[in-house]
C-alpha cells in the first residue's frame, strides 16, 4: 500500500482575488449652440449659390474683379481668394491675368 504524503494531495486553488470595478465613463455633456447673427438686410443672399462658378463668372467679365468684390461677393479672406485664385490658374486650367489697377487694388481676369 502506499502512503499518502499530505503534501501530494490536491490544494485547493489559491482564491482569486476579487475583481476592481471601475466607474462608468462620464458623458459627454451636449454643446450649447450660439444663436446665428442675422445678416445684413442689403446682402445679397449666397447660400444657395456655387461661390466658386460666381467667382469664375466676375472674373470672366471684360474688366476682369477685384480681390474686394470677391471678398465682399463670397465672404472668403484674402488669402483664402488668392490661394483660390492660384488653384484655378495651376489645377483648373485657366489663365489668369493680374494686375494692379489706377487705384491700386488687385485685379483678377480670365484669359482666354
Amino acid at each position: 500500500m502506499s502512503t499518502i504524503d499530505s503534501e501530494n494531495i490536491s490544494k485547493p486553488a489559491p482564491e482569486a482575488q476579487p475583481k476592481v470595478r471601475r466607474k462608468p465613463a462620464k458623458k459627454a455633456k451636449a454643446v450649447k449652440k450660439a444663436p446665428k447673427a442675422k445678416k445684413a438686410a442689403g446682402k445679397p443672399k449666397s447660400d444657395g449659390t456655387n461661390k466658386k462658378a460666381e467667382v469664375i463668372a466676375m472674373m470672366k467679365r471684360a474688366k476682369g474683379v477685384t480681390l474686394a468684390e470677391i471678398m465682399a461677393a463670397t465672404n472668403w479672406q484674402a488669402h483664402t481668394v488668392r490661394g483660390f485664385v492660384s488653384i484655378l490658374g495651376s489645377k483648373g486650367g485657366e489663365k489668369i491675368e493680374s494686375s494692379k489697377n489706377a487705384a491700386g487694388d488687385r485685379t483678377y481676369k480670365i484669359t482666354k
